[in-house]
């Protein structure tokens, strides 16, 4: 009994000295720390990390990320963390917050990295002359960050997700790959899905509160006239409300579309104003507690977004 009891125990010994020997860094035996920003960050990460990643989300569902700022808490976590994903230029705090919270080890992936970022603007403009792309340059408080909401661009954030828990954990290089391919592949049929059901839409334009969708547009060929600037807090003129009831007449808008997170009273009073309806277009800066509910992600937020946009293009 007792040669059992000392062959189980140097079995124990044998096998906790195996498993602290995995590999130089250890990340065979102890999960990435990744910390990403806001809720289309993380669920890229999620998909690309798979169960090799401990993935937590910064900005709160609910929360309206281009006014959110970090806690000290907030802070320590992304000191922390073996890997940060952000997108850029929503996260104005990020640089200053990267800088303050040094650690040399971490490798931050900023999404939108190396994507031809569209020019926007604060002040209201109509047609698709507001839409010329820009570089990665310039002043980015103008630039137009919603490159999440075109699904060919998702892919591009995707790859550089995968390239950064590459770099962090190259053990499992294979498995972040075999995983952001088989996401990329659930995008690639998204976007197919919009080429599809927008071609040969009855109309081109849609009104809608802030102005998130300039990639979806411009890469559907479609033309966004928003109510306010990029900012979704951000109150037009009466001049700029004046405007866009004007092109709506014009233009037969019969739906004018509103987001989740904002306070949709704007997008109401033109509504009211040109006899037409509202729906949600969903810009996917954060969940509400009703898309929690209704298990929705970003694919599936996406997909009730093009059939809002079908329905009302085509009214």
């Amino acid at each position: 009994m007792k040669a059992i009891s000392k062959g189980l125990a140097g079995f124990a010994v044998a096998a906790l000295i195996l498993s602290g020997c995995g590999n130089s860094n250890g990340k065979n035996w102890e999960k990435l720390k990744v910390v990403a920003s806001f809720y289309p960050m993380v669920e890229f990460t999620k998909q690309v990390a798979g169960d090799h990643a401990d993935v937590v989300g910064l900005i709160p569902s609910g929360a309206e990320p281009h006014d959110w700022e970090p806690s000290p808490k907030d802070v320590t976590a992304i000191q922390e963390a073996d890997v940060f994903v952000y997108n850029g230029i929503v996260e104005g705090w990020a640089e200053k917050t990267l800088a303050s919270a040094s650690n040399d080890k971490r490798i931050v992936v900023e999404a939108s990295k190396g994507i031809a970022l569209m020019e926007g603007t604060e002040e209201h403009e109509h047609g698709e002359e507001a839409q010329a792309e820009e570089g990665h340059s310039g002043d980015e408080h103008s630039l137009d960050p919603h490159v999440w909401l075109d699904p060919a661009l998702a892919q591009q954030e995707v790859r550089l997700i995968q390239a950064g828990l590459e770099k962090a954990d190259p053990d499992n290089k294979d498995d972040y790959k075999k995983n952001a391919d088989a996401y990329i592949e659930k995008l690639k049929a998204l976007d197919d899905k919009f080429k599809k059901d927008l071609n040969g839409a009855k109309h081109k334009e849609f009104v809608t509160q802030h102005a998130a969708f300039g990639y979806l547009a411009k890469s559907y060929g479609l033309t966004q006239v928003p109510i306010a600037g990029l900012s979704p807090e951000q109150e037009p003129s009466p001049e700029e409300m004046a405007g866009v009831v004007a092109f709506a007449k014009e233009h037969e808008v019969k739906t004018i579309f509103f987001e989740t997170l904002v306070d949709p009273k704007i997008a109401q009073t033109i509504a009211d104003e040109i006899g037409a309806k509202t729906d949600v277009l969903n810009p996917i800066e954060g969940l509400t507690e009703e898309d929690i509910s209704k298990g929705l992600d970003y694919i599936g937020i996406m997909t009730n977004n093009l059939a809002g946009l079908v329905k009302a293009l085509n009214e």
